[in-house]
This record gives C-alpha cells, sequence and structure tokens, in this order.
C-alpha cells in the first residue's frame, strides 16, 4: 500500500509539472489546484493592455460624444460597442443609420472596411488550437490591437494560453465599451454647442491614413496602393455625391489594385533590394 501511495504521490507531481511547464492550456483542465489559473491569466494579460486602455479609451470616448450630438441616446453606441466592437465601422456606421435604408450597401462597406480580419483568423489558426469554446469569443473580439498582443506576447510559463487571450481580448473590448458608453453619456450632458464635432471621425480616418503611409515607407513598401485609394475616392465623390460614393469607391479601388499587383510588387522587391544594399555598404564601410 505504501509503494502504491508513494507511486501516485509521484505520478501526481510529473503530471502537475508536465502540464503546467509544457502544457499550460492542457494541464488547467486536470489538475486540482488550478482554481487559481483564471486570476492568473488576467494578471499576467493586464499590463500588455495599458496602452490599449488608454487609446480606446479616448477614441471610445469621442465616438460616444459624436452618437450624442447626431442624437442618439448612450445606449447606442454602448450596445453597438458591444455587438459590433469594430472602431471605424462603427463610425460609419452613424452615417448608415441617419441614410436612406440600404442593407446591401451597408453589407458591402462592413465587408470591405473589416476584410483585414480574415487574415488575421488565418494566422491565429494554430494558435487558437485546443483552447475549448472560448475560441468563439476570441474570433469575434478579434481587433488590431488584440491580435497585435495576442500573436507577439511572450506568455509566462505556467500561465494558460486560452485564458491569457481571452482577457487581453475581454479587457480591450470593455475599455472600448465603457469608453463609448462614458462619452454618449457626456455628450447628452454638455452644456455647450457641439455643433462640427462630427468632423471627428473626419480627422481620424485622415491620421489613420497618414500614419499607415508613414508605415508602408518605413518598411520600403510600395505608397502606390494609398494613392489609388485616395484618388479612387476622391473620383467617386465627384461622380456619385457624398451619399453614395463609398460603395463604388472600394470597388474601383479593389480592380485597381488587382491590375496593378504586378507593378507593386515589383516596386516593392526593387526598393528591398535597394535597402539590402546600401546596408551591405554601410557595413562594409564600418567594418574598414
Amino acid at each position: 500500500m505504501k509503494k502504491r501511495g508513494h507511486a501516485g504521490f509521484s505520478l501526481y507531481f510529473f503530471i502537475r509539472f508536465h502540464y503546467n511547464g509544457n502544457h499550460p492550456s492542457k494541464g488547467a483542465l486536470f489538475l486540482p489546484d488550478s482554481k487559481n489559473y483564471r486570476s492568473a491569466a488576467l494578471k499576467a494579460a493586464f499590463p500588455h493592455t495599458l496602452p490599449i486602455l488608454a487609446g480606446f479609451s479616448f477614441v471610445g470616448l469621442s465616438y460616444g460624444i459624436y452618437m450624442s450630438t447626431q442624437g442618439f441616446s448612450f445606449l447606442y453606441p454602448m450596445i453597438m460597442a458591444l455587438v459590433i466592437y469594430g472602431g471605424s465601422l462603427e463610425f460609419l456606421t452613424v452615417t448608415m443609420l441617419l441614410s436612406p435604408f440600404a442593407p446591401f450597401s451597408a453589407f458591402i462597406v462592413a465587408l470591405m472596411v473589416q476584410s483585414r480580419h480574415i487574415f488575421y483568423g488565418l494566422a491565429m489558426l494554430k494558435k487558437f488550437k485546443e483552447i475549448g469554446r472560448k475560441r468563439v469569443y476570441l474570433i469575434f473580439a478579434m481587433c488590431d490591437e488584440t491580435f497585435a498582443i495576442n500573436y507577439t506576447a511572450k506568455i509566462p510559463p505556467g500561465i494558460d494560453r486560452g485564458w491569457f487571450m481571452f482577457w487581453v481580448s475581454a479587457l480591450d473590448q470593455a475599455y472600448w465599451v465603457i469608453g463609448a458608453a462614458v462619452g454618449g453619456l457626456i455628450g447628452s450632458a454638455l452644456p455647450f454647442d457641439t455643433t462640427g464635432i462630427g468632423f471627428v471621425m473626419t480627422t481620424m480616418f485622415v491620421v489613420i491614413f497618414l500614419s499607415q503611409l508613414e508605415t508602408e515607407k518605413k518598411a520600403g513598401r510600395s505608397l502606390l496602393p494609398g494613392l489609388v485609394g485616395l484618388l479612387a475616392s476622391v473620383l467617386t465623390l465627384v461622380f456619385f455625391g457624398p451619399d453614395q460614393f463609398i460603395v463604388p469607391a472600394m470597388f474601383l479601388m479593389l480592380v485597381t489594385l488587382l491590375a496593378l499587383r504586378r507593378r507593386i510588387e515589383y516596386q516593392e522587391l526593387r526598393e528591398k533590394r535597394i535597402r539590402i544594399l546600401a546596408e551591405r555598404q554601410k557595413a562594409e564601410v564600418l567594418d574598414k
């Protein structure tokens, strides 16, 4: 009996060490002392989300105020933040709600604006394996910032991978929902004239566009897609007007970029070769 007890005790510690050290996502399901693995994952995830807290709180606040100035209750930005959870798409939804009913146009715009999430999903396929039902929420809550954290973060040993990604996703969405709700409440209580605050959406997209151009330039990638998007938007705005230009602009961008695909790839390859040669020459000069 003593030998059996000793063997069972040793087997317990072997399983505990093996699963906690190497397979935290699996081990948390079987270990008797795993009741704290959720809180441990939360503590590990929270510091990674602090930069998102600063950004989402401010933009969410602006979004809530913007919706309030358009005549919507604070419940609208809060519920839309819960259900849609797509920053730029939520700003666009305000215009859609105030425009004539056009479900097909709304569907196309939503699909085009959020289409990048297809590539996020493909990149996360391996990381989403063996995490159970949490996968459903993780797929829904995978915005740009959450994807960046969950894809690149180095999860500490012994921390459940699935719960770490869950808490990152849940915290990020909570920041956005709270910011939108608070913005809606503040907007409804503002005593001064808020005429023109709707321009915040325009400025936000301009800043995103310029930031993306700067990122592409630093990375040595072609700026042609950005210029195509700008030109297509201007042309369709002139011909179709401000209420109907978005879908034609998206279609024109898609067709033009497909036609220019090889040229863009060649230009990026050329820039990459030039950058590599410049780095080699610089290294040779330093060696001398």
